[in-house]
């Protein structure tokens, strides 16, 4: 991830788990498995952004064979602690241009982390990346939001994400430079312990040219990993892109 160890260094590593747990319920995780074991096939999975595994720990259960990149070490040395996690080859390295040998048959990007990559230019390497390790049919799956946008009243900037006892997040769009900015803040013992992460959104418009200039283009669009269908109501999307 851009900018890994500044965010996503060991103060976050440490809880990441804890404070997500509700993106690791099966739930969850198990549609999003079910449909990258069927795109993988027989082949090999890379995960962009792989974080502690999140995704790749139960898609190695499944008999696929990972291998993943993540920007921070902290995150890493997390998932390399898990039970699952032996056979799964994880380097660090930033997603836009670190290349990792063998053959793929699906690249994936899950959970808004194409924003983690905060210039334009970074997400279109990101996409060419992606091609690099595909051959012709393979297939480069992202995860990501959709900008909330058409919650913001005019001269507003701010979109409240989460509301709980324990936390808050909120969204703090830049509609010249398509800047976000993730503020979590988080509650415990009297304390309140502030994470921002710089992003940028892209549309889904954009982010399939960014795919075309690499050599790829729009498979399939859905709503969500178990095939929902994609509508102006849609909070997020699951994209697949293969490579011709």
């Amino acid at each position: 991830m851009a900018d890994g160890e500044g965010f996503f260094g060991e103060r976050v590593a440490a809880r990441y788990d804890e404070v997500s747990s509700d993106m690791f319920d099966t739930a969850v995780t198990g549609p999003a498995v079910d449909m990258l074991a069927r795109l993988a096939g027989d082949g090999a999975a890379l995960e962009f952004a792989i974080g502690t595994g999140r995704i790749a720990v139960p898609l190695a259960e499944r008999g696929v064979k990972v291998a993943g990149m993540d920007n921070s070490d902290a995150m890493l040395q997390r998932l390399r602690e898990k039970p699952g996690a032996e056979g799964i080859e994880a380097v660090e390295g930033d997603m836009a241009t670190t290349r990792v040998a063998g053959d793929f048959t699906v690249v994936y990007l899950v959970f808004n982390t194409i924003f983690n990559l905060t210039t334009q230019d970074a997400q279109v390497a990101c996409f060419a990346n992606a091609a690099a390790h595909l051959d012709t049919g393979g297939r480069f799956v992202i995860e990501t939001r959709v900008p909330e946008l058409q919650k913001l009243p005019l001269g507003q900037t701010i979109v409240n994400a989460r509301s709980e006892p324990s936390r808050i997040s909120n969204y703090v769009y830049d509609v010249v430079t398509q800047g976000l900015l993730a503020q979590h803040y988080h509650f415990a013992d009297g304390r309140v312990e502030a994470s921002p992460v710089q992003m940028r959104y892209a549309w889904p418009a954009e982010l399939d040219l960014m795919a075309r200039l690499a050599g790829m283009r729009l498979e399939h669009r859905w709503g969500g990993w178990q095939g929902e269908p994609f509508t102006a109501r849609s909070s997020s999307h699951v994209s697949v892109y293969v490579k011709t």
